[in-house]
């Protein structure tokens, strides 16, 4: 009659760990998914603001026609891949390196630099970037926390029997990576 009670016991305590691991999957999932939500949150500031940049330079860059075709072209090939991580990550580093072409245009019209709308929209663009960036990274720490969660052992049963798949990372284009690793200091 004890072995019984042990048997039962053990299933109960088995059963209980199962799914406190089953939850902590479930929270991870929908952390990932909220910080998805961040993301596209502010993609989608970011695509509002861009027609108004565009407009703006217009009017001072005339013979810059092709640049401002290359950023409504990469915010509408951006908009269009939505969903898929990789896709999403790769057309906005696209419309990431269109838009500092814009920004490079300033050096070149002085009086579209003093122009009190560009500077404004310039900075909200700036800001818009900044947040980007900041809910990536917490995309990306939730992805890993999810993903080593299914990785590893006893949770990886759990995961495989329940379907949980590992997400992708928002990644940076291999350009920056470059850039970033290419600093140096010479004396």
């Amino acid at each position: 009659m004890n072995g019984i009670w042990i048997v039962v016991l053990i299933l109960v305590v088995f059963a209980v760990y199962a799914v406190s691991i089953y939850n902590g999957f479930i929270l991870l999932k929908n952390r990932v998914d909220e910080a998805w939500s961040d993301i596209e949150v502010q993609m989608k500031r970011r695509y509002d603001l861009i027609p108004n940049l565009v407009e703006t330079v217009k009017g001072y860059a005339k013979h810059e026609s092709s640049t401002l075709e290359k950023v409504i072209q990469a915010r509408n090939i951006a908009m269009a891949n939505q969903g898929n991580v990789k896709e999403t990550a790769q057309s906005e580093n696209i419309l990431t390196g269109a838009l500092k072409s814009v920004f490079a245009l300033s050096e070149s019209y002085p009086e579209l630099k003093a122009n009190a709308n560009f500077m404004e929209l310039q900075r909200e663009l700036r800001d818009t970037e900044d947040k980007l960036q900041a809910a990536r990274r917490f995309y990306n720490g939730n992805v890993l926390a999810l993903n080593t969660k299914i990785d590893m052992f006893p949770s990886n049963i759990v995961a495989s029997m329940f379907h949980f798949e590992k997400r992708d990372f928002f990644e940076l284009a291999e350009e920056e990576k470059e850039a970033r690793n290419a600093v140096r200091v010479q004396f």
